[in-house]
């Protein structure tokens, strides 16, 4: 058996230039998702952050947030809740719109997916601009919930979305490039 490490993880993710666009360099996390060590350590490694901390569930994120979320909450034992694009729930849901660079966009969850002071871990696969974490983090908070961190498999430090979650617990990025 391999030891992995976290360096092994970052040389695993492949960077594609001009992806969605030109000047952008898109981390394509499935190059990593499909090495089943590797895709091991980085659900172990995002648990460990939170270790000793109550979570009742993990909110996770679409789409990406799916692939890390559901392994953290059988590994942490806790209940996950979908954050989805609009009309995707088929309940009561309740909605929390954000900016982007051009428009903006909204996330949603069930209205009834989150007991009174639960607490909660969002997770995503990136954090860019924080608008998406900020607006899940607002909407467990609304919800009822407590949001006891956020967990990020990578973070792009020069668009500092870190500074969108101040009120978000512990943030937690694996890595940051």
């Amino acid at each position: 058996m391999t030891v992995i490490t976290v360096e092994d993880v970052k040389n695993r993710i492949r960077a594609v230039k001009d992806f969605p666009k030109e000047g952008i360099i898109f981390r394509d996390i499935t190059t990593a998702l499909n090495d089943a060590e590797t895709l091991k350590f980085m659900v172990d490694y995002l648990c460990e952050q939170y270790s000793g901390i109550k979570i009742d569930y993990i909110a996770g994120i679409e789409s990406r947030g799916f692939i890390f979320g559901m392994p953290m909450a059988y590994k942490l034992n806790c209940g996950f809740i979908p954050v989805r694009k609009p009309n995707k729930l088929p309940a009561k849901t309740i909605k929390e719109t954000y900016d982007l660079e051009y428009g903006s966009n909204s996330i949603e969850i069930h209205a009834d997916a989150i007991p009174e002071g639960a607490n909660v871990l969002v997770v995503d696969d990136l954090l860019a601009t924080g608008g998406t974490a900020e607006a899940a983090c607002k909407l467990v908070k609304r919800a009822g919930g407590n949001v006891v961190g956020v967990a990020f498999l990578i973070e792009l430090l020069d668009l500092h979305g870190i500074d969108k979650l101040n009120d978000c617990g512990n943030v937690v990025s694996m890595l940051k490039y």
